[in-house]
């Protein structure tokens, strides 16, 4: 039995090393200061290098020039909690590229090239507290439900993007939020801010700088103005205005209400024509009878 034990001992410390190398080794490029940390800041990587340990929690990706996310990147990955992909070349996020990360808590994807965050970017990312998208000149859409399922996000940066109007729902569905910051849009003080300015003016105190370090576009001039000197009767002219689901809703309703017309028409005249001709019957029986 020992003969066996002792031939089995230089196979084991094979796999163990093995093992233990797939689970600690540092990416040629990268350093790693302990075994959950790797840090690839400033090296000039224009893609996510190989060989990260599959243990990692904090990965550093900041100040190189990344253009995109491998779809399936954060799958082995499960133990990730910090994430920097800060000032990188990023110009797009596959759906569900960041939502396979469920003990994510911290993001930053700042100083990019994004232009819009589609509705399931995050999926369900209960874990996330902090969310960095800002700096991004690019970003001019959010979509309605991006981050629908962030119900612990604490911190979300949407500064000195390209955004003009944002859907409240968004902010709305952040049942967690705490710090929020909207600086630096070219934001458009139409009707369709009506909305988004009346949540503002409720949750000011949420706002980094406040009402007075964001800015809109008045509608007839241009002029840029700070939100603090704004009010809801600053868009008092937007109480009557229909939105697009609202002429929707109307045109749908209308065609509805002729189809109904039509079959109700069609249905009494029908009916109408029917007792006619049983009329036309009975009448012509009681002549022959009376022949």
């Amino acid at each position: 039995m020992i003969p066996c034990i002792n031939w089995l001992q230089p196979f084991l410390a094979l796999i163990s090393s093995t093992l233990l190398t797939r689970g600690l080794n540092c990416p040629s490029s990268c350093v790693c200061p302990d075994h959950h940390t790797v840090d690839c800041t400033g090296k000039g990587l224009t893609r996510v290098p190989d060989s990260i340990p599959l243990n990692v929690r904090r990965l550093l990706l900041s100040n190189n020039w990344i253009p995109w996310i491998p779809y399936d990147f954060l799958v082995l990955y499960s133990d990730l909690v910090y994430l920097d992909l800060r000032n990188n070349s990023l110009s797009q996020l596959d759906p569900g590229t960041l939502s396979t990360s469920s003990r994510l808590v911290f993001l930053d994807l700042g100083s990019n090239n994004l232009s819009e965050i589609t509705s399931e970017t995050f999926g369900e990312s209960r874990s996330l507290i902090k969310l960095r998208v800002g700096n991004n000149p690019y970003l001019h859409m959010v979509g309605r439900d991006a981050f629908k399922g962030l119900t612990s996000l604490r911190e979300l940066e949407l500064q000195r993007n390209a955004l003009s109007a944002l859907d409240v729902v968004v902010l709305e569905s952040l049942p967690s939020l705490r710090m929020l910051r909207l600086e630096g849009n070219p934001w458009h003080c139409n009707c369709h801010f009506a909305k988004l300015f009346v949540w503002l003016s409720e949750n000011s105190h949420k706002l980094l700088k406040g009402l007075e370090g964001i800015e809109c576009s008045l509608p007839l001039d241009g002029r840029r103005v700070p939100l603090s000197l704004l009010s809801e009767e600053s868009f008092r002219e937007c109480r009557g205005t229909l939105t697009l689901t609202d002429y929707l809703i109307v045109i749908f309703s209308g065609i509805s209400v002729s189809v109904a017309a039509i079959i109700t028409s069609f249905f009494l005249a029908s009916t109408v024509h029917c007792f006619q001709r049983l009329s036309k019957g009975s009448k012509a029986d009681e002549e022959e009878g009376n022949d």
